[in-house]
C-alpha cells in the first residue's frame, strides 16, 4: 500500500536535479518544473543547466519564451566534440551533486549533458530519471542513440511518452517496475503557449522580410535542417537544395536555417541553389516564432525529432528527411512521413499535400497536456515511498 502524501514536502529530502543542456531539452523541461510547483506539497526543485547550447541570446529567449525559470546553476561549458563536452558537462557537473545531495537526478531527452549527468549520479549512488526514455531510432550512428541507450540502461525510474518504448525497453532487459508511460511533455508545453505563438508575418517582419511573399493562396512551408548526415556533405546538401527549390516554384518555403547548414552553405558555394523569392532564409527562431510558422503552415520539411512530435499535435504534414525515426508513433499515428533522401518521394509527398490529400493523423495516447502533472503525482510518491522509514 502506498504511503499517504504529507502536507509538507519531508526535510530530509533534497531537492531534485533538473538538467538542461540544448534546445530540446527547455520545451520539455518548463512543464515539469511548473507540475512540481502546482504540486502538493511542492516539489523542491534545482535547475542545472550545463551550458551545452552555445546560443546565449537564443538561449536567453527561449527561457523566456517558456517561462522557465532563469537556472539555478549554470556550469558554461559551451560547444566541443562529443568526448570533450561530455567530459567536461561531468567534471563540473560531480561538486554540484556532491554540494546539493539530491534526492535524484531528473534528465530529459538524449543530448551529451543528458547522458553525462547520468553517469555523474549514477556513479554516486544518486537516483536517476529519465524523461522521455526508451525512444529508439535503431542507427547507432547517431550520437543522440547512444545517448537514450546507454542512459536507459542505468536510470532508476523510466517516464515513456509512447507505449512502443516499453516494448523498446523490454528487449534491452530492463524490468517494466522501472517503467511508467506518461505521455508527452513537449505536447504540455505546445498546448500551453500555443495561443502565445507568433504570426509568421511578425517572424518575417523582425527579420526585414515582406510578409507578402508567404502571403499566397497557396499558402507556405516550413523547412529545418541541422543534422550532419544532411548538412556536412557538399553533394547531398546540393541535392536536398535542388529539390526544395522545385518545390518551391509551386510553395513558398520559410526556412529557419541553423547556423550549421547556413555555415555549410557558404562554405560549399551553394546559394546560387536558394530561390530569394520562393525560399525564404530566417535566423534562428524563437520557440514561440517555431511555433507560429508551424501552425500555419501547410507543410513542414525537417530533419528535427521535436518536429515531427509538435506537426503530429497541431495536425501539419510533415516530412522527415532522416531514413529512420526515433519516434514512430509519429509516423503510425500521426502526420509524419519518412521521406529520407528519396527525391521522388519528396516530391510526391509534397504535391499529395498541395492537392489536398496531406497526411491527417490523430493525436496519440496521453498527448494531452497533462504529462507533467502525472510525471509530478508518480515521482512524488516513488521519492517518499523509497525515503521513509519501513
Amino acid at each position: 500500500m502506498k504511503k499517504p502524501m504529507p502536507e509538507r514536502w519531508p526535510s530530509s529530502l533534497g531537492p531534485v536535479i533538473c538538467v538542461v543542456g540544448a534546445r530540446p531539452n527547455f520545451m520539455k523541461m518548463a512543464p515539469i518544473l511548473r507540475a512540481f510547483a502546482a504540486h502538493q506539497p511542492s516539489i523542491p526543485t534545482l535547475l542545472v543547466h550545463t551550458g551545452q547550447h552555445y546560443d546565449r541570446d537564443m538561449n536567453d529567449k527561449l527561457f523566456e519564451d517558456l517561462r522557465l525559470p532563469h537556472p539555478d546553476i549554470n556550469l558554461d561549458v559551451g560547444s566541443g566534440s562529443h568526448a570533450v563536452q561530455t567530459a567536461e558537462v561531468m567534471r563540473r557537473f560531480e561538486p554540484v551533486v556532491d554540494e546539493k545531495k539530491p534526492s535524484c537526478v531528473l534528465v530529459v531527452g538524449d543530448v551529451n549533458s543528458t547522458l553525462a549527468c547520468t553517469l555523474v549520479a549514477v556513479k554516486k549512488g544518486i537516483p536517476v530519471v529519465h524523461v522521455e526514455a526508451g525512444l529508439r531510432s535503431y542507427d547507432r550512428a547517431m550520437p543522440e542513440e547512444i545517448n537514450r541507450v546507454l542512459t536507459d540502461q542505468v536510470a532508476d525510474l523510466l517516464y515513456t511518452t509512447e507505449r512502443s518504448a516499453t516494448d523498446n525497453l523490454a528487449r534491452e532487459g530492463i524490468g517494466e517496475e522501472r517503467i511508467r508511460f506518461v505521455g508527452n511533455v513537449m505536447i504540455d508545453s505546445l498546448l500551453s503557449n500555443r495561443e502565445l505563438a507568433r504570426s509568421p508575418a511578425a517572424c518575417l517582419q523582425a527579420a526585414g522580410i515582406d510578409p507578402a511573399l508567404v502571403q499566397t493562396a497557396q499558402g507556405f512551408g516550413v523547412v529545418t535542417m541541422h543534422r550532419p548526415s544532411n548538412v556536412d556533405h557538399a553533394d547531398v546538401l546540393a541535392s536536398l537544395l535542388g529539390v526544395l527549390r522545385e518545390i518551391a516554384q509551386s510553395l513558398p518555403l520559410v526556412f529557419a536555417l541553423h547556423p550549421r547548414t547556413k555555415g555549410n552553405i557558404e562554405r560549399f558555394s551553394l546559394g546560387h541553389l536558394i530561390d530569394p523569392k520562393r525560399m525564404i532564409m530566417l535566423p534562428p527562431q524563437g520557440y514561440l516564432e517555431m511555433l507560429g510558422l508551424m501552425a500555419n503552415a501547410r507543410i513542414v520539411l525537417t530533419d528535427s525529432g521535436g518536429l515531427q512530435e509538435e506537426t503530429t499535435a497541431l495536425g501539419i504534414p510533415c516530412l522527415t528527411l532522416r531514413e529512420n525515426t526515433e519516434r514512430p508513433i509519429t509516423v503510425d499515428q500521426g502526420t509524419n512521413t519518412m521521406v529520407g533522401r528519396d527525391f521522388a518521394a519528396i516530391r510526391f509527398h509534397a504535391a499529395e499535400v498541395l492537392a489536398g490529400r496531406g497526411k491527417s493523423g490523430r493525436l496519440p495516447e496521453y498527448w494531452d497536456g497533462r504529462s507533467s502533472q502525472r510525471i509530478a503525482a508518480d515521482l512524488a510518491a516513488w521519492l517518499i515511498e523509497r525515503h521513509s522509514p519501513n
